[in-house]
């Protein structure tokens, strides 16, 4: 035999955290990938771009200084291979300047490896005399700064490259490699400069950047997460309770629809049986006396019975107006008093001002009346009854806690309290708390329990005060 298994139902908040949660991360950490890669590119750039600046204000300041022909570029005759004379410069000037630019090269801060290309792509000068007279290597590089006259410039990991066993010193990270090209007063390309570099002041500026890129980008997905955490699970919640009152309010409805046909059927009959009941009792002569009276008070209780499925069935009347709180609460308890006194109850309860409340008369008493029964009822043998009044000025409200020292209820009763239709006393119908809330929730009230098993229950009414208004 195959037992089929209820699906469980979709829980949108479940998922809606995790999805969302997963969504976050991979945009934070995309867009701060992102970040940090143009941060780094634009840094380096600059790097390189200030770089190129700087070498060629030498070059020019060599030409100048040299007192070369107006129209010469120092890229011109860097290649020792070039003939001074042709271009109208004596060798001693040429040596001078080589020797004054070189050493400007080598003075550069941060560097590592520097090499001078002639436009054939030959070492006409580096850092390491060993390279000098060497031809480049495959650089693709290279060519492109060639090719297009443009800085280039490139970032490595230290260990990357077989170079590095040419460098001044080890790199401990990051080093940037950058082609700077020389022109002639014409745009020709006549040498190009390679310097490899370790800027350790940029590197430390773009670490800190990065760290702040990443703690920023994660706060802003945290904030972005909890605010769409607590949307989404204040949206759960209403959407749950309005899902929990739709179905409570169409079984109110289906039930007060059975209800009102019953409770109106049994009106007549009920009210036949009385009317012959008491009849009988006058003209019996003792007997049945017992028996009749007991027929009357079923019928009685019957007849509330009744006139509760009317009353929970039907759409509550009464406009609001400010009602005396304190005054309707004596009232009550005066009503209920022969059911204290029988019971052996102690009321501890000082009459006090207090402001009024936004309800209806007639159906303040009806609340009260129903909170006071069900506490009356929980001490059959006795205990003690306390009311307490506590007004909030703040806020405007008034709460009224009504607690018994009676039998109390279990949390699954707790649960239940509230459920139309359920009860644990005999005899009950179990609207006496439905009519509760919705007496007090219509004029902008809230009731709530708190109860232990043997240890008593209180319930606490917050109505809404007139005070100050």
């Amino acid at each position: 035999m195959k037992m089929l298994l209820a699906a469980k139902p979709f829980n949108l908040f479940r998922w809606f955290s995790l999805v969302s949660l997963v969504i976050i991360l991979a945009v934070a950490i995309l867009l701060g990938s992102a970040a940090t890669r143009f941060l780094m590119r634009e840094s380096i750039d600059r790097d390189a771009m200030l770089s190129a600046q700087f070498i060629k204000s030498i070059a020019d300041v060599e030409v100048i200084h040299g007192n070369f022909s107006p129209g010469l570029t120092l890229g011109e005759f860097l290649d020792k291979r070039v003939d001074g004379d042709r271009l109208g410069v004596s060798h001693e000037q040429l040596v001078k300047s080589h020797e004054e630019f070189f050493d400007h090269i080598v003075r550069l801060p941060d560097v590592l490896l520097a090499n001078v290309y002639a436009p054939d792509g030959r070492v006409i000068w580096s850092t390491r005399r060993e390279l000098v007279g060497r031809p480049a290597t495959d650089d693709s590089r290279l060519k492109e700064a060639i090719r297009t006259g443009s800085t280039v410039t490139v970032d490595h990991r230290g260990g990357e490259q077989p170079v590095e066993r040419h460098f001044l010193r080890d790199p401990q990270g990051l080093y940037l490699e950058s082609f700077i090209p020389l022109q002639d007063a014409e745009g020709n390309l006549m040498s190009v400069i390679e310097i490899y570099k370790e800027p350790v002041d940029l590197i430390a500026r773009m670490n800190r950047g990065f760290i702040l890129l990443w703690i920023a980008t994660a706060l802003g997905g945290a904030a972005i997460y909890l605010s769409l955490f607590w949307f989404v699970r204040r949206a759960s919640r209403r959407l749950d309770d309005q899902q929990r009152q739709l179905v409570e309010n169409e079984t109110l409805a289906l039930l007060g629809e059975m209800s009102t046909a019953v409770a109106h059927s049994l009106r007549n009959p009920l009210a036949s049986i009385r009317s012959s009941a008491e009849l009988a009792l006058e003209v019996d002569p003792g007997p049945l006396h017992k028996n009749l009276g007991d027929i009357i008070t079923q019928v009685d209780r019957m007849s509330k019975w009744v006139r509760e499925l009317l009353m929970s069935s039907r759409p509550l009347a009464g406009d609001q107006e400010p009602v005396n709180l304190t005054a309707a609460l004596e009232e009550t308890l005066a009503a209920y008093e022969p059911q204290i006194r029988h019971a052996g109850i102690q009321v501890d309860w000082t009459t006090r001002e207090a402001p009024r409340v936004v309800s209806h008369p007639v159906l303040l008493q009806q609340l009260l009346g129903s909170v006071l029964a069900n506490a009356i009822e929980a001490m059959p043998r006795g205990g003690r009854l306390a009311i307490c009044l506590e007004p909030d000025q703040r806020r405007q409200l008034l709460t009224l806690t009504i607690s018994d020292t009676g039998s109390g209820m279990t949390p699954a009763m707790l649960e239940m309290a509230f459920k139309p239709f359920h009860t644990t006393k005999r005899g009950g119908l179990g609207v006496g708390l439905v009519l509760v809330r919705k007496i007090i929730e219509r004029f902008g009230g809230a009731v709530s329990i708190d109860s232990r098993e043997n240890a008593g229950t209180k319930v606490h009414l917050t109505f809404r005060s007139t005070a100050g208004g």
